[in-house]
C-alpha cells in the first residue's frame, strides 16, 4: 500500500508502470534479412562495399562472366579438334569398287554410313559429359552462373560443327573420280566420311546441358534456408515499450527525471498530508 502524497518513483516519472520489455520484436519477419546484410548479400561481405559494387558500370560487372563463358567455349573448341580426329579414326569406312566406268559399293547392304553417324553421336555425348563435369567442378565455388551454361551450349555446338568439318577434311578425298582413276579398274578405295543425320551435331550441347542441370541440382551451391516462423530473431532493445519511454530510444541518453521532480514539487509538502491535519 502506498502512502498518500508519496512522491512518484523517478524511474516511473514518465508514466510507465511495470513495463517489461519484450525480448523479441513482435512484428519482426523471420524471413526478412537483417539490416546489416541485405537480401542476396553473401555472408561476411561489407554492405558498404557491396553497395559500391552495385554502382559499378554494367560492362565492368559483366566482365568476369564473359571471361568464364569465353574460357568454356575455348575449352570446347580444343576438345572438338580431338573429337574430329577420333571420328576419322574410329568411324567405319565405306568401301567402293571401280567397275569399268562405274563406281559401285563393295558391300551394297553395309551400314557403314549409319555407323559413322553413330560414332559421331557417341563421341559428342562423351565430350558433352566431360566438358559439363569440368565446367561444374571449376565453377562450383562461384556458384556456376548463366555464363557456364551459355558457354557449354555455344561451345558444344561450335565444337561439334568444327569436328564434323575437320573429319571431312582429314578423311578420304571427296573427289571419287580422281580416286577411281588412281586405283584403276577393279580397284578398291574408301568413300569420304560424312554425316547423314545433321542432327548429330546437337548431341554434344544437349548432353552438356543435361549433366550440368543434374550436377547443379544435386551438388550445386545452395543458399541457406530461412529460419522457421516460430524461431525468434535477435533481441531488439526497447521492444514492447511505449514510444515515450527512454529505453525505446537507445541512441538518446535517458533524461534525469529526479532533478525535474525536485524542482517541481511544492515547497511545503506537510500541509497536504492528511495525518498532519488530524494532528492539528
Amino acid at each position: 500500500m502506498t502512502v498518500p502524497n508519496t512522491p512518484p518513483d523517478p524511474a516511473r516519472a514518465d508514466g510507465v508502470t511495470d513495463a517489461v520489455p519484450a525480448p523479441y520484436a513482435a512484428d519482426r519477419d523471420p524471413y526478412a534479412a537483417p539490416a546489416s546484410e541485405p537480401y542476396g548479400l553473401p555472408p561476411g561481405v561489407d554492405p558498404t562495399a557491396w553497395k559500391g559494387r552495385s554502382a559499378e558500370p554494367l560492362a565492368q560487372r559483366l566482365l568476369p562472366e564473359l571471361r568464364v563463358g569465353a574460357a568454356t567455349v575455348l575449352a570446347c573448341l580444343v576438345l572438338g579438334v580431338v573429337m574430329g580426329a577420333l571420328w576419322v579414326w574410329l568411324a567405319p569406312k565405306v568401301p567402293l569398287v571401280v567397275d569399268g566406268n562405274k563406281i559401285l559399293y563393295a558391300d551394297p547392304e553395309g551400314e557403314q554410313r549409319a555407323g559413322a553417324d553413330s560414332v559421331f553421336v557417341l563421341l559428342g555425348l562423351g565430350a558433352g559429359l566431360l566438358t559439363a563435369l569440368g565446367a561444374f567442378l571449376f565453377t562450383r565455388k562461384r556458384g556456376g552462373g548463366i555464363s557456364v551454361a551459355v558457354g557449354l551450349a555455344v561451345g558444344g555446338l561450335l565444337a561439334s560443327v568444327g569436328a564434323w568439318g575437320l573429319g571431312r577434311w582429314l578423311g578420304p578425298s571427296r573427289d571419287l573420280v580422281a580416286q577411281a582413276r588412281r586405283v584403276g579398274n577393279g580397284g578398291h578405295f574408301s568413300a569420304d566420311i560424312d554425316l547423314g543425320a545433321y542432327g548429330a551435331v546437337l548431341a554434344w550441347p544437349m548432353a552438356a546441358m543435361v549433366l550440368l542441370l543434374a550436377l547443379s541440382a544435386a551438388f550445386g551451391k545452395r543458399e541457406e534456408d530461412p529460419p522457421p516462423y516460430w524461431v525468434p530473431g535477435p533481441p531488439v532493445q526497447g521492444a514492447g515499450l511505449p514510444a515515450a519511454h527512454p529505453a525505446a530510444h537507445p541512441a538518446a541518453p535517458p533524461e534525469d527525471r529526479r532533478a525535474d521532480w525536485r524542482d517541481d514539487r511544492p515547497q511545503d509538502r506537510h500541509e497536504d498530508r492528511p495525518q498532519d491535519r488530524r494532528e492539528g
